[in-house]
């Protein structure tokens, strides 16, 4: 069954019940007050009945019913009553509406408390049927209970009254039932139109697949809503935020942890925001802001989607790389192909003994990189690094020296060699094109790495023109560059940032012969690296 199709028919089968409930109750109450107010009513008059002189005066004249029974027929008259009769001591009918049994006993078997003079309703089966009933005792002078007085209603015309009320109940209980069919019809039809036509199991598989989207993705994802408050954000979110994963954010005010996002400014002014920069727990976000319409282009909400702007740097400099890369392979095919053309040429003139030195030369250095490399740096993935940049460096004619006292084998497992890369390679890029510019000293570079004691130490020493002191204190700031190129300035701040990831430290001095020195400085113990987070 659909689901619109069970809402109007749980809707309708609650309404229908309630109305009854309430129609019957309605019923029961009604009943029972008309019942005591014909009971009361009865009783009154049974009351002024026992009270009239006239009454009292007919019991001591030889044919009490010849002044009673008139005056009671015109008082039942008068009063409605289906009858009103007046008894003596020994229940014998002094009046009556049916004149034949007058002088005979009264029936219903109530009398005796009145006889004792109480004044009484009851409910009881007479000579005229079943009856609500109002006694009252009549007193003589002396205070003695001459007579009785009983005014009745049959409850065969209570049952009539109560009956007519009862079609009135039933009409406006279906009244009621219709009009709840026709709201129950509009609330379905309303949130067809809400949910879009969908089933709760449709809904159901939706909203997983959102979330599913939602944590697969690498931006973080914020909504708020109309009020500006949060109403949903992933894992990433909560992560580039410096937020706890376990911290429940929904509920709370954009403005007390996304106040730096402008949401609100996009809710007021339903205009989408993008690529806006913010600092926020250490990192760079691009953000980007759009407001939510509903179908009536009113703004019912935001969202707010960033990414660490890091990361888009890591991604441009891989980029860069591959680039560098593609140019350096083909300078050297073009160097190799010169050094090939003179091996050729040496031959052809049978020079032979300049060919061979030329082809040991060039094989020593080579093994002897490489060699070094693979007996003090044993780590593949470092060691690749270095032997690429020999031979970037290599190609730019740049006099790239690894000291010979280097030593790097001892690498905890807990350090992320990502991050070493990052580190490792950017200080060395950065150190050749420094050679490489204008003013400098020379064009050479001299790294040197230790893993002696508790730290592992990596130096980069260059010839280059130096850094201006005006510009020292802004080298590791995201996007600050000296070089007129684009895409620069990302380098040293990934290496700033990539430090402080494994707890470390990085600084730079003046190198005394030109130029400037690199070092950074990692703890290999993951509990000291945590207590000396922070300090140089």
């Amino acid at each position: 069954m659909r689901f619109q199709s069970k809402l109007i028919l749980v809707i309708c089968t609650l309404l229908l019940c309630v109305i009854a409930i309430l129609g019957c109750s309605f019923e029961y109450m009604l009943a029972n007050a008309l019942k005591k107010e014909i009971g009361t009513r009865a009783l009154h008059v049974a009351e002024t009945v026992a009270a009239m002189p006239e009454i009292k005066r007919a019991f001591s004249t030889p044919d009490p019913s010849k002044t009673i029974a008139p005056l009671a027929e015109k008082i039942r008259r008068e009063t409605h009553a289906d009858f009103v009769t007046v008894g003596n001591r020994e229940g014998i009918r002094y009046s009556h509406p049916i004149p034949e049994r007058i002088g005979k006993k009264m029936q219903g078997g109530d009398n005796q408390p009145v006889f004792e003079g109480q004044a009484i309703i009851s409910e009881t089966t007479g000579s005229l049927g079943p009856a609500l009933r109002g006694k009252a005792p009549i007193f003589n002078e002396a205070g003695q209970v001459i007579g009785v007085v009983s005014v009745g209603f049959l409850l065969e015309d209570v049952q009539k009254t109560i009956h007519s009320y009862r079609d009135k109940i039933v009409a406006i209980g279906l009244i009621a039932l219709a009009l709840g069919v026709i709201g129950t019809l509009w609330i379905a039809r309303s949130v067809k139109q809400a949910i879009f036509g969908l089933e709760p199991s449709q809904i159901g598989q939706l909203y997983q697949e959102k979330q599913a989207i939602l944590e697969s993705i690498r931006e973080g994802i914020v909504a708020v809503n109309a009020n500006g408050t949060i109403t949903m954000a992933n894992q990433t979110a909560l992560q580039l935020l410096g937020l706890d994963s376990s911290k429940e954010i929904t509920g709370k005010p954009a403005d007390e942890i996304l106040d730096s996002f402008r949401l609100l400014e996009v809710l007021k002014a339903g205009r989408a925001i993008v690529d806006q920069e913010t600092w926020m727990a250490g990192h760079v976000l691009v953000v980007n802001c759009v407001p939510i319409l509903d179908a009536h282009n009113q703004i019912v909400g935001a969202v707010a989607s960033f990414r660490d702007k890091s990361e888009l740097y890591r991604v441009i400099e891989e980029l860069s790389r591959v680039k560098e890369y593609a140019e350096a392979l083909r300078a050297q095919t073009h160097e190799y192909s010169n050094k090939l053309y003179l091996i050729s040429g040496l031959i052809q003139l049978e020079s032979y003994r300049e060919a061979i030195e030329f082809i040991t030369r060039e094989t020593d250095v080579h093994v002897n990189h490489t060699r070094f490399i693979m007996r003090e740096i044993p780590d593949p993935i470092i060691g690749g690094l270095l032997l690429g940049k020999l031979n970037r460096a290599s190609e730019l004619k740049v006099k790239l020296e690894i000291d010979r006292e280097s030593s790097f084998r001892d690498i905890p497992a807990w350090i992320d060699r990502h991050h070493l890369i990052t580190i490792m390679g950017n200080l060395v890029d950065n150190a050749l094109e420094a050679v490489l510019a204008p003013g400098a000293f020379a064009r050479e570079v001299n790294v040197f790495l230790t893993d002696i004691g508790e730290v592992l130490l990596f130096e980069v020493e260059d010839r280059g023109p130096g850094i201006p002191d005006e510009h020292a204190d802004r080298l590791f700031e995201l996007g600050f560059s000296t070089k007129a190129q684009k895409n620069h300035g990302f380098g040293l701040a990934l290496v700033k940032q990539a430090v402080e990831q494994l707890n470390g430290h990085v600084s730079h001095t003046p190198n005394p012969d030109g130029g400037t020195i690199f070092t950074v400085v990692i703890p290999k113990e993951a509990d000291a690296a945590r207590r000396g987070k922070g300090t140089p």
